[in-house]
């Protein structure tokens, strides 16, 4: 018993420290990806993340060798959607331009309203409310949705509505997103880097027309999803460094998003 409670605690205080920033060069950073890994969540529709384990130990001249191959779709785990993912003739992942991808960060905290509803839509009013409190979203932002949802990661049930896989399950999907008038809204009165969000689309599970996603790619917004830890920023003052594979020709890509803390 005592040594169950020992890896118990090792596992608690190793969790931890995964989560808590780390001190860089540019300042405090927090990671905000999800480790790609078997459980990494996709698409119903989806395979998932594959890892093909490929030679991996000593060689006979003695030192140490290890190479392996991946397997995944572009749209999984946490990822970049371009432009092009939804509108015809949008940018591609390698043509979104670095200044979408590198900029300051304003946070828009739903948990309380998405605990009472998975089928929660970020509103005009939710915006307008955060506005209220922390000033107007800056020219260039990157505005990133806190569904609180993460935290859900990577129980499939709990996170996507349904653990079912195949295009059944894909009518099946319960999770917070963007109501598609949020989204008009950002683009007439708003001029923002890019939409983030800790779930697994920009879209409300619901939504089967994915209007947000529509809205937004036509002028060139590009989204993160399934990011982690946005609970854990401030409403401003944090940098959001979101790197995608840049896949020429790609509709987007797996990424790795990270944040710079004010000091």
């Amino acid at each position: 018993m005592r040594s169950l409670l020992a890896l118990c605690l090792l596992l608690a205080a190793r969790a931890a420290a995964d989560e808590a920033p780390i001190e860089t060069a540019l300042g405090p950073a927090l990671d905000l990806t999800h480790a790609f890994d078997a459980n990494a969540i996709y698409w119903p529709t989806e395979e998932g993340f594959v890892l093909e384990r490929g030679p991996e130990g000593r060689t006979d001249a003695g030192y140490w060798y290890a190479a392996h191959r991946m397997r995944l779709a572009e749209h999984g785990g946490t990822h970049l959607d371009a432009p092009s993912h939804f509108h015809e003739g949008g940018s591609s992942a390698e043509r979104v331009s670095l200044a979408r991808l590198v900029a300051r960060a304003v946070v828009v905290d739903v948990r309380e309203a998405a605990a009472k509803s998975v089928d929660y839509a970020v509103s005009v009013a939710d915006l307008t409310r955060f506005e209220a409190a922390h000033g107007r979203i800056p020219d260039g932002a990157a505005l990133l949705l806190a569904t609180g949802f993460a935290g859900r990661w990577p129980d499939r049930a709990r996170y996507l509505g349904t653990a079912e896989r195949g295009p059944a399950a894909a009518l099946k999907l319960h999770f917070p997103g963007l109501d598609p008038e949020a989204a008009r809204w950002l683009v007439r009165e708003r001029r923002i880097a890019a939409v983030g969000i800790d779930t697994a689309s920009i879209d409300p599970g619901i939504s089967k027309t994915f209007e947000s996603h529509q809205i937004l790619f036509a002028a060139e917004i590009p989204a993160f999803e399934n990011l982690a830890r946005l609970d854990a920023l401030p409403p401003t003052g944090a940098v959001l460094v979101a790197l995608p594979m840049k896949i020429a020709g790609g509709s987007g890509g797996p990424l790795r998003a990270i944040a710079i803390l004010p000091r």
